[in-house]
C-alpha cells in the first residue's frame, strides 16, 4: 500500500504542475489545430499488430510499458498526426519540425523538471530546464526508444549525417505498427483501411483532442487499447456480457503482466473509461457511480484472493469527450484521501495491538 500511496502521490504531483503551467490544455489546442486543419478523422485507426503479434512474440505495444519516456505516448501522437495529414495507404513523411509552434515537441505535455531533495519543480534559469527544451529531449529520447526496439521492431528510425554520425530527429522514419520489418526497404508508415478483417481497431479522436493520451499512464493505455481490441472483436459479446482474458491469453497472447493489467482495469475503471459488464446500456452516464465504487479491500487483496473467473468488461467511450486532467485529478485526489485513511486505520490497529 505504501508503494501505491507514492506512486498516487507522484501522480497527483506532475498532474498538479502540468495543471499549473497548461501544458496538457497547450498540447490539446496544439493538436486540436492539426486535427481542424487536416481531415477531421472521428477515429484514429490502428493495425493489430501494434497490440498482439500474429507470430506469436511480443507485441510492440507490452515493450513500450516503461517507467519513464513519452515513447508509447509519443507514437501514438505520430499515428494521430499523420491520420490528420494524409489519406488511406498514403505513406508517411515528416512535415513538422521538432521545435516552434505547432513542432512534435508541441504536442507533448510534461511536468518539467522536478529536484526531489527540495521537493519542487526546479525554475526555468538554464537553458535544458525550460519547458520547450526539456520537450525537445522527451521527443529524442522517445525516438530512440523506438528506434531501439530491434532492427526489424523498430517503429522510428531517425537517420545519420555523414560527417560525425550526428542523429538527424527531424528526419526521423516512422514505420507500421509491426515494425521496420526484416527487408533492406522499411516499412513506412501507411494510413491504414478501418476493417477489423484487416486487423485493425479504431480510437476516437477525443483520447488525443481532450488530453487523455498525456494523462493515461502507459500500463494503463497498454490495457485499454486490449480491451478496445477485445471489444471490438466481439461486439455483440462486449454489449451484453462484457470482455475478459485469461491469465495464459494476457500473458501469452498480449504480454501483459498481471499486476499492469490489473492496476490498469482498476484505474480506468475510475477514470470512467470502463466498467464491470452489466445490463445496462453503454452509452449510459459513465458518471455515476465511479468514485464511490472504489474498494480498498478488493484493490490491495487480489493476491489473497482465489477467482476462478476474471472480471467481465465493457468499454465506455463517453467519458472520452470530457477534460481528462480535471477527471483524472478528481479521482487520483479521492483515491489518495482513502489510501492515507486505510494507512492510518492500519497504523492505529498496530499501536492499539502493541498496547
Amino acid at each position: 500500500m505504501a508503494d501505491t500511496r507514492d506512486a498516487t502521490s507522484r501522480r497527483l504531483r506532475r498532474l498538479g504542475e502540468m495543471q499549473k503551467t497548461e501544458a496538457v490544455e497547450g498540447a490539446s489546442r496544439a493538436l486540436r489545430d492539426v486535427w481542424e486543419a487536416g481531415r477531421k478523422p472521428a477515429e484514429i485507426v490502428l493495425r493489430l499488430e501494434l497490440i498482439q503479434r500474429p507470430d506469436g512474440e511480443r507485441a510492440p505495444l507490452t515493450r513500450l510499458v516503461l517507467p519513464r519516456g513519452i515513447a508509447l505516448r509519443f507514437y501514438l501522437l505520430a499515428l494521430f498526426e499523420a491520420q490528420c495529414r494524409l489519406d488511406v495507404n498514403e505513406p508517411w513523411a515528416n512535415a513538422r519540425p521538432l521545435t516552434g509552434v505547432g513542432s512534435w515537441s508541441d504536442f507533448v505535455a510534461i511536468d518539467g523538471a522536478y529536484h526531489s531533495a527540495s521537493g519542487t519543480y526546479m525554475p526555468d534559469t538554464k537553458q535544458e530546464r525550460t519547458g520547450p527544451d526539456l520537450r525537445v529531449r522527451q521527443v529524442k529520447s522517445a525516438l530512440d526508444t523506438l528506434e531501439k526496439l530491434g532492427l526489424e521492431r523498430a517503429l522510428a528510425v531517425v537517420p545519420r549525417a555523414r560527417n560525425g554520425g550526428r542523429r538527424l530527429y527531424e528526419q526521423f522514419s516512422l514505420m507500421k505498427e509491426g515494425g521496420r520489418g526484416g527487408h533492406q526497404t522499411p516499412d513506412t508508415y501507411t494510413v491504414p483501411a478501418p476493417h477489423w478483417s484487416a486487423r485493425t481497431i479504431t480510437v476516437p479522436s477525443n483520447f488525443f483532442l481532450m488530453g487523455w493520451v498525456q494523462v493515461l499512464n502507459p500500463s494503463e493505455i497498454a490495457t485499454w487499447l486490449t480491451l478496445r481490441a477485445l471489444s471490438q472483436w466481439a461486439r455483440e459479446q462486449h454489449a451484453e456480457t462484457g470482455v475478459y482474458l485469461y491469465g495464459k491469453a494476457r500473458k501469452e497472447d498480449f504480454g501483459l503482466r498481471r499486476d499492469a493489467w490489473e492496476d490498469g482495469c482498476n484505474m480506468l475503471r475510475g477514470f470512467g473509461l470502463l466498467r464491470h459488464a452489466r445490463a445496462s446500456a453503454l452509452d449510459a452516464d459513465p458518471k455515476k457511480g465511479l468514485s464511490a465504487s472504489i474498494d480498498l479491500v478488493d484493490y490491495f487483496a487480489r493476491e489473497m484472493r482465489e477467482r476462478y473467473e476474471p472480471y467481465r468488461w465493457q468499454v465506455i467511450d463517453q467519458r472520452l469527450n470530457e477534460d481528462a486532467m480535471k477527471i483524472c485529478t478528481k479521482e487520483l485526489t479521492l483515491r489518495k484521501k482513502q489510501l492515507d485513511l486505510a494507512a492510518k486505520q492500519r497504523a492505529q490497529g498496530k499501536k492499539s495491538s502493541t498496547t
